[in-house]
Parts: structure tokens; sequence; C-alpha cells
């Protein structure tokens, strides 16, 4: 109980002295490991147990989509998906906020990132919502919430590290199995964006022809065709995930150098160092938090939250509702990668006493945590969303709030409804 008082105190203190959360999770795990194992090294076990955590061929497509989507970022993808959104939402009662939702939808889907989308979509559309009368603080949150959308709609990175989280749930389900709770939370955005901008008298867009939408959308075939290279690749067994991000790279390399030519040659040695950047925090993570979630199997803490939940109650209902606040909670002051390491081996063995699918609760794990990304205090869609609109998080709470409950009502519908995650997996025969 010692050891993980000790875990738990640190790990906080370390937190609210604002200390990067891959060194808390380092320096807490290294702590206990010298009050609980006594026959070994703290810090030779810590270092073993990072090494090992990142010894996985899975881990591999991570920094491949990383880079895949800072070449999205930059090559005029994020453009061409705007144009085909509005061509075919835009004439809609806040059309801008439909169109801003399905962009973001859509290039978080090819890029698997939020913050990309994020900066991407709302670069974009902030400005152009702000010049047709929308409030910029309204335009932030649709762009900020709807980001998030393309954690679940393959292929997704922290969908791959809930996968070595888990022990090797298949990534190829559970990509598929991230299309309709992905899609239910951006068609949940629009209906209520669309009463917002309604009631505000929002300006609508003009109607555009359909020689005009065939236009926009051939011009955006080439980007959306990587998604069916991608997961068409994966689901007909051509190539594993891993392959599939490499492939990827190699796509929207030729796709924005050559073919669109908007990201210039001088740009990638830049690229490349920005990906190389993020792919060194992430993997930083991921070692310092399969350490920690390590001491926590080795202290018996998955089998002892798993008793006292079901000693607790035995109503799945109840404890599923349970597991939702904690993460929801969580999300709010802990990253998404460290979060899907730390609390799969805590939470994965209760509910699969309950008898539910490790893909489903996959699915749970990261909507949960991607509503995180867009609250306080350190929700980095919501930081980048408010930076990319030039206003202040104070100011946007307001009109998230409507936005959080959208996405907190398809949290509840994909918990409670568990064919919504499993029946795209399960027609593909996993």
């Amino acid at each position: 109980m010692t050891e993980i008082l000790v875990l738990v105190i640190s790990f906080v203190i370390l937190l609210l002295l604002g200390v990067p959360i891959a060194f808390c999770i380092g320096i807490a795990t290294t702590l206990t490991m010298l009050l609980s194992i006594k026959t070994m090294p703290a810090l030779t076990t810590v270092a073993q147990r990072m090494a090992t955590g990142l010894d996985s061929f899975a881990l591999l497509a991570i920094p491949f989509f990383i880079l895949a989507g800072q070449l999205m970022n930059r090559g005029g993808i994020a453009r061409r998906l705007i144009d085909l959104a509005k061509a075919i939402v835009g004439m809609l009662p806040g059309g801008l906020a439909y169109v801003n939702i399905l962009a973001c939808m859509l290039f978080g889907a090819i890029s698997g990132s939020a913050a990309a989308a994020a900066a991407a979509i709302g670069g974009f559309m902030t400005p152009l919502m702000n010049k047709e009368g929308y409030d910029k603080n309204f335009s932030a949150a649709v762009n900020i919430t709807s980001s998030t959308t393309g954690l679940l709609i393959p292929p997704s990175n922290i969908l791959i590290v809930y996968s070595l989280a888990s022990g090797g749930v298949s990534i190829a389900a559970l990509f598929l199995a991230g299309y309709l709770p992905g899609i239910i939370v951006g068609l949940a955005l629009m209906i209520v964006s669309g009463f917002i901008a309604y009631f505000k008298k929002y300006p609508v867009g003009d109607r555009v022809a359909l020689k005009e939408i065939a236009k926009r959308f051939l011009e955006a075939i080439p980007s959306l065709f990587l998604l069916i290279v991608v997961m068409g690749g994966i689901v007909a067994g051509y190539f594993t995930a891993t392959e599939a991000s490499a492939i990827a790279v190699l796509y929207t390399f030729v796709l924005s150098v050559l073919i669109y030519r908007e990201v210039k040659w001088k740009e990638i040695s830049k690229i490349l160092l920005d990906s190389a950047s993020t792919t060194a925090i992430v993997m930083l993570l991921v070692g310092t938090s399969m350490g920690m979630s390590w001491i926590l199997s080795y202290e018996n803490i998955p089998q002892n939250v798993s008793e006292t939940l079901i000693a607790l109650t035995d109503n799945k209902i109840v404890i599923l509702l349970i597991i939702n606040l904690i993460l929801l909670f969580v999300g709010t002051f802990m990253d998404m990668t460290p979060a899907v390491l730390i609390f799969t081996p805590i939470f994965l063995p209760v509910v699969m006493k309950l008898g539910m699918d490790p893909i489903h609760f996959g699915i749970i794990l990261v909507l949960n945590l991607c509503i995180g990304l867009c609250t306080p205090p350190v929700g980095s869609v919501l930081f980048i969303g408010c930076g990319v609109a030039n206003t202040t998080v104070v100011k946007v709470l307001k009109p998230l709030l409507p936005l959080f409950v959208a996405m907190v009502l398809s949290l509840l519908l994909v918990t409670y409804v568990p064919e919504l995650s499993l029946a795209v997996p399960r027609w593909f025969g996993f």
C-alpha cells in the first residue's frame, strides 16, 4: 500500500509542478521501484522495462504515420478537403460549421492526428467563418471538438498504442471498429452546431452546382484514395498496419511534393526534423508508461481494482459508468498515450470479466480520452484550437459546453451499444 501511495503522490506533485509528463511517469515509477523491489536496481529495471516496451514491430507505424501527417498538413490536402466539404454541406444553415466538422473528420482520418487537423483545418476555416459573421469562439469550439474524430476514424496512432497495451488486439479490427463511433461523434457535433447556427442566425452558403461538386470531388480523390490504399491493404491482408504506414508516407510524399507541388524540396528536412521530434516525445511517453504499467502489475493493482469494482456492484451498466467517469477525469490532466498505456491493463481485466470485447473497450477508452483533449487544464487540442483562432480558453468554454454534451452522449451510446464498435470488424471477419 505504501508503494502505491508513493507512486500516486509523487506523480501528482510532479504534475502540479509543471514537470513534463514523461518525466513525471518515469520518476514516480523509479521511486516506487526503490521501495518495492529490493532484489534489483531500480534505475536498471526502469531502463529495461522502457527498452522492452519500445521493442515492438507495431510501434514502427507511429513514426511513419506522424511523418505522413506532417506531409499532409503542408501539402495542400486540407484545402482540397475543405473545398469538397463546402460543396457538399456549405449551403445548409450553419454550413461553414458543417464544413469545419466534415473537413476535420476527413483530414483527421487521413492524417491520424487531432493536433494536425486542428491546426490545418482551423487555419483555413477560422478566418473564413469569422469573415462570414460567425463568432470566433464558436468557430474555435467546433474546430477543437471535431478534430478529435480522426483519432477514432483510421488510421489512428492511439489505436496502435492500445493494441500494444492490451496484449495484441488486432490493429486492423480496431481500425475498422473506429469508423461508426467516429461518424456518430461527427454527426452529433453537426446536429448541435446546426441548432446553434439556426438560433443565432448564422449565414447560409450558396448552393453549389452539381458540376462544381463533381469537379471538387475529382480534385480531392487523390487525397481520399489514401484511405482506400491503407485500409484496403490492411483488411485484404496485403500488408500489416506497420507496412501500411510506410506506404502512406510514400503516397503522401508523391502527392504533396511531386503532384500538388505544395511542399518544396527545401522544406523536407524541416518536415523530417519535426516528425523526428514528435516521434521522440511519443516514444519517451510510451517507454516510461510501459515501466509504470509493469510496476502496477507487479503490485497487483489491476487485480485489486477489478475485485474492488466488482465487489462494489455487479451491475454492468454501473461499472461501465464508473469507468467512463474515471477516464473522463483522467483525460483532463493526462495525455492520451500514457493514459492508454497505464489504464488499459487496469480496466481491461474488469470489463473482460463483464464479457466486453477488448476491441469495444478500446474504442470506449479512446473516445473518453478524445473528450479530454478538448478540456482544460492540459487539453492539447484545446490550446491549439485557441491559438489558431487567436482567442482564450476562458472565452471558448461557453460555446464548447453543448458540444461536450454531444460528445458525452455519443460516448454513452457507444458504451452501451457494442454493435456500433463491433459490427464492421465482424462484417470483415474479425
